[in-house]
């Protein structure tokens, strides 16, 4: 038989094989590694960055989108990578020389932040825009203080001369802490406006804060500075102590507005702020003003073939032997593609036990390795070793969850506790039967999580509150079904943001919490519907 080899057929061959050094690997081959050189760096980007996040980071459209300028407020939940995006375009920054100042969690944290002042109650506060303005003030400071720094503390000539002599007449302390400085300002702004200052004299002396005269003079030559010199600065983890009070939101919604203004000031300068999102949808002061800044912010949701390539790259960079396999190769060659247990795929059977993070992925995979490791298991690894480091990781995952909205929501570990030992799919009936039973105090919780459920006060809202938090998941139905697995039914809030639970008739736990809470599946099903 002879074969004509037509250039659509060596196309077709070449599609199908990816060459490797002098042999061909078929796409999604396992190829034969060492598991003792495997590491998937570190969970947190801020750790990462030095292990090798450069190097592995997925450069999605939503960073390429945010690297340009165009989006300029990041939204997402904790462990979906708004850290890790900050931290490469600081490097990405960096490398070009330009000003980089990063705003930590402990530099500004609200839950320092809220011991240190009077209570909105306590006066004619205006909050929101006390806060806007003293964030303007500490990152106007900020740069001002960076670009000096950067000149040796030189005035030199012309608009650097007026920014230095700014800084060595009123910001001499270099020691001063960030969060001391926008402290400062509020408490300026609260000794006028809730002390016992003349009538006339208040209104001039908050003028003159509101209005930052302080520094507006100073403004022209920061201008003329930043128009040969590019500052960045980067505000992340803004809910550190989070309440959700009225003075919580105005410290975040000041901040939304002070970068809004700060980004006007000139092309030169660009300040990125991450939230939750979560948070941003639940301070109205924040989400009316963001309808007219829709177009800064973006939201980083992860799909599940992203995060295959999440794993993927981090397996290329620290195993020489993966460094030319494809994606489903590279996971072919740790985890068995296939489990032994009702044949599920692996890579489906771990993403479907998280709530499309990457930190929560990288940390199953993590522990499976590390369990394999230590048992001198060989890959690629089943589901025995998958359902040992599972224990461990659904327990970490469900006190991690609860402790993400310990502020919202107090002991909501003793709720999902409630639900330990039982099946794990309700009909809409049980799932409110239990429910109510949580309001009334017909099940033992702790008694801050009673405080708060028992104002709820209709099931639904706790209902609604579960899935929420990604402990519930809902039947898909009607238009929404088109946005499951096959094989899946149920969708979680990291696969929908929007949906009318009201109209939802089934629920079933996530899969993430059953193993920690010891949950059995229905007697009657054992199909993929309920898993």
């Amino acid at each position: 038989m002879t074969f004509v080899h037509t250039p659509r057929l060596l196309q077709v061959a070449f599609q199908a094989l990816t060459v490797r050094g002098d042999r061909a690997l078929t796409p999604g081959t396992a190829v034969p590694i060492d598991l003792s050189t495997v590491y998937l760096g570190a969970p947190s980007a801020e750790r990462d960055i030095h292990s090798g996040l450069e190097h592995y980071f997925v450069e999605s459209e939503a960073f390429r989108r945010v690297a340009s300028g165009q989006k300029t407020v990041i939204l997402g939940n904790r462990g979906s990578g708004k850290s890790a995006i900050f931290q490469m375009l600081g490097r990405q920054a960096q490398s070009r020389n330009d000003v980089v100042i990063e705003l930590a969690p402990e530099d500004y944290s609200y839950e320092l932040l809220q011991s240190a002042l009077a209570k909105e109650s306590d006066g004619a506060w205006a909050k929101l825009g006390a806060y806007s303005v003293a964030w303007k003030f500490l990152i106007y400071v900020l740069v001002m203080k960076e670009l000096v720094s950067r000149s040796g503390g030189r005035p030199g000539r012309g608009p650097l001369a007026k920014i230095t002599a700014y800084v060595r007449d009123n910001h001499p302390n270099t020691e001063m802490s960030k969060l001391s400085a926008l402290i400062g300002y509020m408490k300026r702004l609260e000794g006028v406006k809730v002390g016992g200052v003349e009538a006339a004299l208040k209104t001039r002396e908050l003028e003159k804060l509101y209005k930052l005269e302080e520094i507006h003079a100073v403004l022209p030559a920061l201008r003329e500075v930043l128009e040969k010199q590019r500052v960045y600065v980067f505000v992340d983890e803004l809910d550190r102590g989070w309440d959700a009070s009225e003075d919580a939101q105005a410290f975040v919604a000041g901040l939304f507005q002070a970068c809004m203004s700060i980004n006007n000031l000139s092309r030169g300068l660009t300040v990125y702020m991450s939230l939750r999102q979560e948070l941003y949808e639940n301070i109205p002061a924040l989400y009316d003003d963001a309808q007219k800044f829709r177009d800064v912010i973006e939201t980083v949701s992860w799909s599940e073939p992203g995060l295959r390539q999440l794993i993927a790259r981090r397996l290329r960079y620290n195993v020489r032997e993966l460094k030319d396999a494809d994606d489903e190769g590279c996971w072919n060659s740790v985890f068995a593609e296939t489990l032994s247990y009702r044949q599920n795929k692996s890579f489906n059977y771990m993403v479907d036990r998280t709530l499309f993070r990457p930190r929560e992925l990288i940390q199953f995979c993590a522990t499976a390795i590390e369990g394999a490791q230590d048992s001198r298991i060989d890959p690629a690894l089943d589901y025995g070793v998958i359902l040992n480091a599972e224990t461990t990781y659904s327990e970490a995952r469900t006190k991690d969850i609860a402790a993400e909205y310990r502020f919202q929501y107090p002991s909501l570990l003793s709720v999902f506790e409630a639900f330990r030992g039982r099946v794990y799919s309700f009909d809409r009936d049980d799932l409110e039967s239990i429910c109510m039973d949580l309001i009334l105090g017909g099940l033992v919780i702790d008694a801050e999580a009673q405080d708060w459920v028992t104002k709820l006060g209709d099931p639904s809202d706790l209902i609604t509150i579960l899935w929420q938090v990604g402990f519930l998941r809902a039947r898909a139905q009607g238009g929404i079904k088109a946005q499951r697995r096959s094989g899946s039914s149920y969708l979680g809030p990291h696969q929908v943001s929007n949906l009318r639970l009201d109209n939802i008739s089934r629920f079933q736990i996530h899969q993430m919490f059953r193993s920690y809470l010891g949950l059995r599946e229905p007697k009657k099903s054992a199909s993929a519907d309920d898993e």
